[in-house]
């Protein structure tokens, strides 16, 4: 048999990870044969042979960077990984306070809730606290059940669960979790949208030469409501099949090709920002060209807006740089949905804000974890 398993050690204390090799070993004992999908290095470690894929994400991706043994891998100047399995790629320690409380706690008291027993816990204010043990032993109860609903019920004067017997959060305002479930389920939501670019690049395109020789606003290039949206799809690049005793079949508009906007919206283009080789034969780039490109090209084209380039940046330093602008946010996968929602916070003010990260690392390349 041939068993292949995606990511099997997501969600996986380390000791739950030896259990995880544990059964791999007695899977190849029996004669069978085990494909891993997977990125953390405990698993990577022991694997006999490695084949390694890269060297970037998306478009980026697709090549076979490397191929053998852990050994091999680290002896490979092509691979990314090597460094990380043998541990000769540093791991960054940044310097700690000496007095992790001087900013004060959030106390948290419990009575026993599902396995967990009563709790008496201390969190500091203005620090980075890791909850960490062994797969169901209790942090879900403390954390997403216990301390998140009593801060925000403190936080708005409401009654807290009645589980929690005691809750202290001096200055804290709102509790904000940034999880992995899918953000919306309506194809208009874009990560130009979620990111919060799309306003400030209809307001660049209206301000091209063009747009205001047309009388063009920054409302005539929304895909929802403008007049440069495709008329046959109404901007949502794509048009819903009725296919008779089976289920409706969704494909790509005919009409723009699932750009969302009419021809007209090509002609109206932007100079960009450096000098790219991929730029339409009249120069510069149009509003449809620009989100049917990835996050890290859209830098080269648009770097020049401050406000675009610092959100897209967050997304590229957060390992986003291969999705494209344009794409829905309900097709995301639950890590790069999870790492959207928390780019689109970082550039708030969120000084009375207690952020709750659920598993900020799944899915993640190790160099991808280090930057984040």
């Amino acid at each position: 048999m041939l068993y292949v398993l995606d990511e099997p050690s997501i969600g996986l204390h380390p000791s739950n990870v030896d259990g995880l090799l544990g059964v791999i070993q007695d899977l190849l004992r029996d004669g069978n044969s085990v494909v891993l999908v997977d990125h953390d290095v405990q698993v990577l470690r022991e694997a006999d042979w490695l084949i390694e894929i890269g060297p970037g994400s998306g478009a980026e991706g697709g090549t076979v960077l490397a191929t053998g043994t852990v050994k091999d891998l680290d002896e490979d100047p092509a691979s990314l990984l090597g460094g990380f399995l043998t541990g000769r790629e540093p791991v960054v320690i940044r310097d700690r306070a000496d007095d992790v409380f001087d900013r004060g706690s959030i106390h948290l008291e419990t009575a026993p809730l599902h396995t967990v027993h009563a709790l008496d816990v201390d969190i500091p204010l203005g620090r980075l606290t890791a909850v960490t043990g062994a797969s169901g032993s209790g942090k879900t109860t403390l954390i997403l059940d216990s301390l998140v609903p009593a801060v925000q019920a403190s936080a708005a004067g409401g009654p807290v669960p009645a589980h929690v017997t005691a809750v202290d959060a001096p200055g804290i305002r709102r509790a904000d979790v940034v999880d992995a479930t899918p953000i919306g389920v309506n194809v208009r939501s874009t990560v130009a949208t979620y990111s919060g670019i799309m306003d400030d690049l209809r307001r660049a395109f209206a301000a091209t030469e063009t747009a205001v020789e047309r009388g063009l606003g920054a409302a005539d290039f929304s895909y929802n409501t403008g007049s440069l949206r495709c008329p046959r799809c109404e901007g949502t690049g794509q048009i819903v099949l009725d296919v008779q005793f089976l289920p409706d079949v969704d494909i790509a508009c005919p009409d723009c090709g699932g750009t969302r906007y009419a021809p007209d919206a090509m002609t109206v283009r932007r100079p960009s920002s450096g000098r790219l080789a991929d730029e339409g034969p009249t120069g510069g780039i149009s509003l449809p060209e620009l989100l049917a490109s990835t996050v890290g090209h859209a830098l080269d084209h648009v770097g020049d807006i401050r406000k675009v380039r610092t959100k897209l940046q967050a997304l590229v330093d957060l390992g986003l740089g291969y999705l494209t602008l344009g794409e829905d946010t309900p097709a995301l996968s639950g890590g790069e949905a999870q790492r959207l929602k928390l780019a689109a916070e970082l550039h708030r003010n969120q000084a009375d804000t207690l952020f709750v990260l659920d598993e900020p690392s799944v899915g993640l390349h190790p160099s991808t974890s280090v930057r984040s």
